[in-house]
């Protein structure tokens, strides 16, 4: 099929998913990307075989998962993530990555490298994907929201420094040394971008948001391009400079156009979660290798074993170290919402897949897992919230002291 057909496909697909979630909120409410990758699934290559994805195809689903990690970015409030709960999110992922390289050189067999692959994709959190569950439920600036958002910041920012320092296949020290000289860069941005715009700057924002102009939005699309060119210039995953170029744009946005921010990232937000977003998730679906898990007895086997290693290797100890102020209830959906991952996972597998450290059966379970942990993990929470407010005082505190 060309360019153009798959491309109406994949849209018709994205058009129709938030029809059958909103269908399906009747009875139960599932994540909306569920649908956007079991659409994808239904249209690729292992089942109507209608829609095979192509180099164009392929870079407008990098440039979706682009704007996926660059809008988690942005969603962080850096005066809400700091002090003991920053650091007791940064010891959470340290101990998930320690634990999750352990387990996967047992299962690779002591394969250091496969190790290193399956190991990182145990520690991600999809902030991308939980947040607008979040949002959509009101309770992004919640207290648990603004924990969550703090675990999944370092959750999601903790995989992409670990992919450039591990997966790179270069030496750790000159990875190393790379990803020190972006930060240095990056922080040179940051101070500009702390900076007191000209007023210019302001009166184009406000001057062109309601024409074809739109300086602004070009603007937060021209800061997001640089920040993925000096990554890749740099030798470094582009999803570091997605994320980087998202905690910009608030800077710069709340600085220059406070009273616009929010207007100017509605429409950031159409074009990604409008456009790029789905169209990533479709082709997620598309690219997703069903007759490698359905053929290979291993791979199917190995699907709920990963599920549960997400809950272990990353739930556990975001349990273990949540804040403890939190009520019971809200450290189980935390640790819950931590587990749910999706994007990092693909874009970990595919590169041991590329690289031929992993196998399509062992990348088919990871990303299996990885969708069952959406559908599943957030709706678990909301269901363990909802059970523990409707506890007694002196029930939850026997749960919490079971837990």
């Amino acid at each position: 099929m060309s360019h153009t057909g798959t491309l109406v496909l994949i849209m018709a697909a994205a058009v129709l998913a938030p029809l059958l979630a909103k269908g399906a909120a009747r009875r139960v409410l599932v994540p909306l990307v569920i649908f956007e990758i079991a659409l994808g699934i239904l249209v690729g290559p292992d089942v109507l075989d209608l829609a095979r994805p192509d180099q164009v195809i392929d870079v407008l689903a990098d440039l979706g998962l682009a704007m996926l990690i660059f809008l988690a970015g942005y969603e962080i409030e850096f005066a809400a993530v700091r002090g003991v709960t920053l650091r007791r999110a940064a010891g959470a992922w340290l101990c998930s990555l320690g634990l999750g390289i352990a387990l996967a050189l047992w299962i690779s067999g002591g394969d250091t490298y496969r190790a290193f692959v399956i190991g990182t994709a145990l520690t991600s959190t999809a902030l991308g994907t939980v947040l607008p569950i979040l949002r959509d439920r009101g309770e992004l600036r919640t207290p648990l929201g603004t924990v969550v958002s703090t675990f999944g910041a370092v959750g999601e920012f903790g995989p992409i420094v670990a992919m450039a320092l591990l997966l790179s296949g270069r030496k750790p020290g000159q990875s190393a040394a790379l990803l020190i000289a972006f930060g240095v860069i990056t922080a040179a941005v940051v101070w500009w971008a702390l900076r007191p715009r000209p007023p210019w700057f302001s009166r184009m924002v406000d001057e062109t948001l309601h024409s074809s102009g739109q300086f602004a939005v070009r603007f937060v699309m021209l800061l997001l391009a640089v920040m993925i060119a000096l990554a890749q210039a740099f030798g470094l995953d582009i999803l570091l400079g997605a994320f980087a170029a998202g905690a910009l744009t608030r800077l710069v946005l709340h600085g220059a156009a406070p009273d616009h921010s929010a207007e100017v990232m509605g429409r950031v937000e159409a074009l990604g979660f409008g456009f790029l977003v789905p169209l990533f998730y479709v082709v997620t679906g598309i690219e997703f290798d069903l007759r490698a898990l359905l053929d290979g007895g291993r791979a199917l086997v190995l699907l709920p074993v990963f599920l549960l290693l997400f809950l272990l290797v990353r739930g556990g100890p975001v349990l273990l170290l949540a804040p403890r102020d939190l009520p019971v209830p809200d450290r189980r959906a935390l640790a819950l919402y931590a587990s749910t991952c999706l994007p990092l996972v693909v874009a970990i597998t595919t590169i041991g897949v590329d690289q031929k450290v992993l196998g399509s059966d062992e990348a088919a379970a990871l990303v299996g897992a990885a969708m069952l942990s959406v559908l599943l993990l957030p709706l678990l929470a909301t269901r363990l919230r909802r059970v523990g407010r409707a506890d007694p005082p002196g029930r939850a505190s026997e749960q919490s002291e079971a837990w």
